[in-house]
């Protein structure tokens, strides 16, 4: 790992900004530049702030275009071609944005504070064994406790809440408020010995299906600011046709683990 003083820190994050505001004006999400400025800007967030900093946390969670499975509008675009082309692109300029934003946090933070201030160290512990053994509430309890099926979220919710109160597991219902892109998100269930934040869904309707991906992947920008580990249940009401395609395109980002439950 590079050996950074904070002169070097400071001008290497003003050049990443610099180099943002050029890609936003002449590249394209994933091309071979944007590649390399967003593998050095993720060195850099590491290096410098720790793999368990807001600011690692969060330009890992960018995603740079559309969430797998947005409804698109092909009649305001004449075809699906050129809707996919021009909601990319505006998926791409909203997360450039961030991503600048997210540098500029970074440097006046870092300004006012010497290197040994800002770095996060990764705490170690049981964390590994209380993630399982979420997991396993939801995969394992959740559907045999709800009995009728539930017409709110709440109902879903509920029943998850009882089940980490029957296994003695310490956590917090809907008690945190993380402040992001001018809106105030908040988590079903936080659990702070673990770095975890837990949000429980229903897809009771063929059309919230649709709306999930999107909903899924803003609360996994917001939450990354503040959490390392997420995971996301999904109760299903027989919706969700292809479980690992809709799973596995929010698992992509580090520390995020999304689980369908069926009734």
């Amino acid at each position: 790992m590079k050996s950074w003083t904070k002169e070097e820190a400071l001008n290497t994050i003003i050049d990443l900004t610099s180099e943002a505001e050029r890609l936003l004006r002449e590249s394209k999400a994933f091309s071979t530049e944007h590649t390399v400025w967003v593998t050095q800007c993720l060195e850099v967030f590491e290096e410098i702030f720790g793999l368990d900093s807001r600011y690692y946390l969060s330009f890992d969670a960018l995603y740079w275009g559309i969430p797998s499975g947005t409804v698109l509008n092909i009649w305001k675009y004449g075809s699906r071609e050129a809707a996919v082309k021009a909601e990319n692109r505006k998926a791409f300029q909203k997360q450039m944005a961030i991503a600048k934003g997210l540098l500029l946090a970074a440097n006046n933070y870092l300004s006012k504070r010497e290197l040994k201030e800002v770095y996060s160290v990764r705490e170690s512990g049981t964390e590994a064994g209380l993630i399982l053994t979420v997991l396993n509430l939801a995969e394992q309890k959740l559907r045999k406790l709800i009995r009728v099926k539930p017409e709110k979220e709440k109902q879903v919710q509920d029943a998850f809440e009882n089940l980490l109160i029957g296994a003695d597991v310490t956590y917090g219902r809907e008690v945190d408020s993380i402040e992001y892109s001018s809106k105030t998100y908040k988590p079903d269930f936080s659990l702070p010995e673990i770095n975890l934040a837990v949000e429980v869904k229903l897809c009771g309707q063929e059309q919230r299906e649709k709306e999930l991906p999107e909903e899924i992947n803003d609360d996994i920008l917001a939450y990354k600011t503040k959490y390392q580990n997420l995971i996301f249940i999904v109760y299903d009401l027989g919706f969700i046709r292809d479980i690992e395609r809709f799973c596995g395109s929010f698992e992509q980002h580090g520390n995020v683990t999304v689980r369908v439950v069926k009734h």
